[in-house]
């Protein structure tokens, strides 16, 4: 993945989790918000199909306050579809719709289109219920990496890919190799040297599965896991099987019993801490050079005020946002002279002294990292979206005001 198709993918995350979040926190007086969750590969005119018959069905609830609501969601969901052509996007979409409770015993209707998430939609679901169907994305957005995974004995053996969160059997092999009791009428010369020719061979088989899967997304691929029992998985690594490329993403070999397709969730299982510590690796180097900056170099700034006036200056190479940030912006005119406040997200726009002493006039307000990002974007700066699932990174949330950046030289701001 190239580095604009990550911070691109990093950006839709967070627009998503943004999403998420916001539905997370909507509730419906009865069973009356849809979600519809749609692959690439249904017909958007078979899903108007579904909506048209569900509609016709909800005339069935009793209730006319959720019979109402329940329609009214699908109308508006059947109203969205007509902006689709015969399929949905790549990866498919999700819409969600409904009445939720707005306060004083009234409600509001609303409709969420997602599109293109970040792993395909696997099958179409549609769901009915007093809270939105999330928990699908939200596996999806916790999704990080691309893990070539092989498990192995003398036996059999099954390569296949942990996308995220997600194990993939894909292909498999059995052997040839003779058990260690010799037959009859052979020496035990010849019988271990054939025994040895029949290991080589399932060794090379193994490979070869692993190449044809691995190779063509190596420049992809985060690391390869390799689990056996000892010696089988120690002899396959050390004996320069795999494909160089690949030899040098294996982060690591493992003990693991079984090698049928549940031995590669063992495998997932047993480097859980490897897993753990490379999806967080890349922001912790990134966080380390803006210590090393901010303590011995001239090239850190943080916080909004002093991070956004760098970025404005095309100072910035990298702007290092956390993950956990949820603020708005506020953009005030003071009488020609615009000036900011952050606020939380949920909090009432504040009043603003201007500087100048002129009268403070809200010009907008909105999402805080969107509005660095803007910037960042037209300067040709980098984004970093930065976890908080270690020290260094929940210190730029805590101490920081979750931004920061890494400068091209030293601007003294």
């Amino acid at each position: 993945m190239s580095q604009q198709e990550a911070e691109q993918s990093d950006k839709q995350k967070y627009e998503f989790k943004k999403v998420i979040e916001e539905l997370k926190e909507f509730e419906g007086s009865g069973t009356q918000l849809v979600s519809i969750y749609i692959p690439e590969d249904r017909q958007i005119s078979d899903v108007a199909q579904h909506v048209t018959q569900e509609h016709s069905e909800a005339s069935n609830i009793k209730s006319k306050q959720t019979r109402t609501a329940v329609q009214d969601a699908l109308t508006s969901i059947k109203d969205r579809l007509k902006y689709y052509d015969t399929y949905p996007p790549d990866n498919g979409m999700v819409i969600f719709s409904g009445a939720i409770d707005s306060g004083g015993g009234r409600t509001e209707m609303i409709t969420r289109t997602l599109e293109s998430p970040p792993q395909p939609i696997e099958s179409f679901r549609y769901h009915c219920d007093s809270d939105f169907l999330t928990e699908p994305l939200e596996h999806m957005l916790e999704d990080q990496g691309l893990f070539g995974l092989v498990v192995l004995d003398r036996r059999e053996a099954n390569v296949g890919w942990l996308r995220g969160k997600r194990v993939e059997a894909v292909k498999s092999a059995s052997s040839l190799v003779p058990g260690k009791q010799r037959k009859g009428g052979q020496s035990a010369q010849r019988f271990a040297r054939l025994r040895l020719e029949a290991i080589d061979n399932f060794y090379q088989e193994v490979a070869g599965m692993a190449d044809d899967l691995f190779v063509p997304k190596r420049h992809e691929m985060d690391g390869i896991l390799v689990g056996g029992p000892s010696p089988t998985k120690d002899e396959f690594l050390d004996g320069d099987y795999l494909h160089h490329e690949l030899q040098d993403l294996v982060l690591g070999k493992f003990d693991v019993s079984y090698t049928d397709e549940s031995g590669l969730k063992d495998l997932v299982d047993a480097a859980s801490d490897v897993l753990a510590d490379h999806e967080v690796m890349k922001d912790k180097r990134e966080m380390e050079e803006f210590f090393e900056e901010l303590h011995d170099g001239e090239r850190a700034t943080y916080g909004f005020s002093q991070t956004r006036q760098n970025l404005m200056m095309g100072s910035v190479d990298r702007l290092l946002i956390s993950e956990d940030l949820r603020q708005d912006v506020v953009v005030y005119d003071c009488n020609g002279k615009e000036e900011f406040e952050t606020v939380g997200r949920r909090a009432e726009t504040p009043d603003h002294e201007c500087e100048n002493g002129a009268e403070a006039e809200v010009k907008e307000r909105e999402d805080a990292i969107d509005h660095l990002i803007e910037i960042a974007e037209q300067r040709g700066t980098e984004t970093k979206f930065i976890s908080t699932d270690f020290e260094k990174g929940e210190q730029l949330m805590t101490a920081f005001g979750g931004v920061a950046g890494i400068l091209r030289y030293s601007t003294g701001v």
